[in-house]
């Protein structure tokens, strides 16, 4: 049996998410932020892994609320884990 990386199954249950809830729960063009949470969860996981992909997704679920002003954030821009991004530009 070949082995399943864990992230994909984070992106798993992100899509299940957009498929059941999310279409009930958030109707469209209700987003504070760009991407929407679920996307951002989704960029998040593919670049980050389960582990720091959960923290980030879980990071910006808690930021979205009354009193945020949203905007523009990209996970790739995120400056939760710096030592992580300071060894993929030593590398590149």
């Amino acid at each position: 049996m070949k082995y399943v990386r864990p992230r994909y199954l984070g992106i798993a249950v992100v899509y299940c998410w957009r498929w059941t809830f999310g279409l009930l729960l958030t109707p469209p063009g209700t987003c504070k932020y760009h991407p929407s949470c679920s996307q951002y969860a989704l960029d998040a996981l593919g670049e980050f892994g389960l582990i720091r992909g959960s923290a980030l997704a879980a990071w910006r679920l808690l930021r979205c609320n009354p009193w945020s002003h949203g905007g523009v954030d990209y996970a790739g821009d995120q400056t939760v884990f710096p030592l992580l991004r300071s060894r993929k530009k030593a590398k590149a």
